[in-house]
């Protein structure tokens, strides 16, 4: 006979699902014991239920397939929330299996009892309890189903007294739908689309993670339209090295090219993107949109011309309807100023750069201490790390150091916490990543302020040997935060960090554990975590003034540093 349990596991291991991550206990007994029965999965314990839901939706934006991660009764699943969250907005497939109080303490505010349909109503696109083994395998096949067509999560929860019930004999095994046939749009929006395109005089493509299976498409369009393109941080996979068209990111994390971009253009073409950050789209262009999910266009920007449908179809439908631009003015003008951005950018990279003419003043002003400059160590994990390495990076300035030094090229992936945007996800997720091949590099650009979030974890690595390598920007700040505040004209107050030695504190886990203060060592410590077969910790200790100008900085940024800096400074000779 087979149990609750035991079908479920069952489906997850026929689907693929390698690994589940979580934390053991009480009502998910029954489930942890099939899964150290089935061959074909690993148990992944977590020391903390965030970090396992973090690795699952690293492993479900990875595969496709659905990530798997498990919190028992009350506390534990409300664990699972903001790695769940993550998921939800990244579009990752994830099903998180839940424990739940004996169906005859269901209601009576029994120890630990938390109402899971009610907890997880925002997050999920599936939530339901298996109160019976009648109800399988259809409550499984739902919630799988679910979450793999609408991206997102599925909760499945378990009462205490429901795993070890035996299911009705002969009860096949549950299966999943993985088709996800893509939608080509409707003629009349590409005939509308393209007759726009042909009017204008000049076009600039910003272009996102939706169009990653159409490169080759929107390179065709690149080429025949003379347009620079704009490529968001999740677009950087497919889209890095995309010469000569590619001019780097807008936001905060871009550079002044991408305004040019913008606004020297009278058509701005969106394809695969939800850039959110509205400040940065530029006013008075006609603007067309090309996504898959309808419900995306226009909730960022006005659209003028709404295309709904895959990329890679609606660009092979438009391009032949297309008029070929000559007029490259736009282009090699945005292209100018980006090549001249790189060229500045790769002089902060230079471990010398404070000991030439162009860096001594710089080095007074803001890096008085003479401590890393991020840059360098950016750089320096772009030129060794491998050639199809996984890189996940924290929110924060962290980010900001990989986008613009990591170039994401010949099979290189990025994982980070983009939409939610979250603390403390580059460790948890570069262990989700590492865990599908053990023998794949894996390197995490991870905060201070996120390492040591969920720093328990950093035990998981080294108890299911995995080789991350986890490097941390260590400038003893919440340097995200204090940019902000900066920039409006506040202090910078409550984001100064008072850290371990976070290399020895890796030690004493049983990682590798490096430690750097001097830019001129930065090279070699790279190389040296980076060959090592084992988890590493890389903890450099970097300039916390590090500005990272945004694209088009304004007047009122400019007082607000020079406003927030001499308060800084008045505060700190009292």
């Amino acid at each position: 006979m087979t149990t609750v349990a035991e079908l479920l596991v069952a489906a997850l291991a026929d689907h693929g699902v390698t690994q589940v991550w979580g934390v053991v206990g009480d009502a998910l007994n029954p489930v942890t014991d099939a899964i150290r029965r089935e061959e074909r999965l690993e148990w992944m314990g977590v020391r903390h239920e965030e970090a396992g839901a973090f690795a699952a939706g690293a492993q479900a934006q990875l595969t496709g397939r659905l990530g798997v991660c498990m919190g028992t009764v009350g506390p534990g699943a409300i664990h699972l929330l903001n790695g769940l969250y993550d998921a939800k907005k990244s579009h990752a497939p994830v099903l998180a299996i839940c424990g739940q109080v004996p169906r005859e303490e269901i209601g009576t505010d029994f120890f630990q009892e938390v109402d899971n349909d009610v907890l997880f109503a925002d997050v999920a696109v599936f939530s339901a309890t298996v109160s019976s083994p009648e109800q399988l395998p259809a409550l499984i096949e739902q919630a799988g189903n679910a979450a793999l067509q609408q991206r997102g999560v599925a909760v499945l929860t378990l009462p205490g007294d429901v795993g070890e019930l035996e299911v009705p004999k002969h009860t096949p095994v549950p299966r999943f739908v993985t088709d996800q046939p893509p939608a080509a749009p409707a003629e009349s929006s590409i005939a509308e689309a393209a007759a726009a395109v042909n009017a204008a005089s000049a076009v600039t493509l910003l272009v996102g993670h939706g169009a990653g299976a159409a490169r080759s498409q929107v390179l065709d369009l690149a080429e025949r339209l003379s347009a620079p393109m704009v490529v968001t941080l999740k677009g950087k996979e497919a889209f890095d090295g995309a010469d000569p068209y590619e001019v780097g990111q807008s936001g905060l994390l871009g550079n002044r090219a991408s305004a040019v971009a913008f606004e020297g253009c009278d058509l701005l073409l969106m394809i695969g993107t939800d850039f959110p950050y509205k400040a940065f789209y530029p006013d008075g262009k006609v603007v067309v949109q090309i996504d898959a999910d309808g419900s995306h266009i226009g909730r960022r920007h006005p659209v003028d011309h709404a295309v709904v449908g895959d990329a890679r179809l609606a660009l092979d439908a438009l391009l032949p309807l297309l008029e070929a631009k000559a007029d490259r003015s736009l282009l090699d003008k945005a292209r100018s100023s980006y090549d001249g951005w790189r060229e500045r950018q790769s002089h902060l990279a230079d471990p010398d750069y404070e000991s030439k003419p162009r860096g001594l003043l710089r080095r007074t002003v803001e890096n008085p201490d003479g401590r890393v400059r991020p840059e360098v160590l950016a750089a320096a994990l772009d030129r060794h790390a491998a050639a199809d390495a996984v890189f996940t990076s924290d929110t924060g300035m962290a980010t900001t150091w990989l986008a613009r030094f990591v170039r994401m090229t010949d099979g290189r992936q990025l994982l980070g916490s983009y939409n939610l945007g979250s603390m403390a996800n580059a460790m948890p997720q570069a262990l989700g990543a590492q865990a599908l091949d053990r023998s794949r590099q894996v390197v995490a650009f991870c905060g201070d302020g996120g390492i040591s979030m969920l720093l328990g974890d950093l035990i998981t690595a080294a108890t299911h040997d995995l080789p991350v390598k986890l490097v941390v920007f260590d400038n003893g700040s919440l340097g995200m935060v204090r940019l902000e505040m900066e920039q409006v004209g506040l202090p910078a107050y409550g984001t100064a960090l008072e850290n371990p030695d976070f290399a020895r504190v890796a030690e004493a886990i049983g990682l590798r554990g490096i430690r750097v203060d001097d830019p001129h060592a930065v090279d070699d410590a790279v190389r040296e975590a980076l060959a090592h077969d084992g988890p590493v910790l890389l903890d450099v200790l970097t300039n916390p003034s590090e500005i990272a100008v945004p694209p088009k900085p304004t007047i009122e940024q400019g007082w607000g540093f020079a406003i927030a800096k001499t308060k800084e400074f008045l505060e700190s000779a009292d």
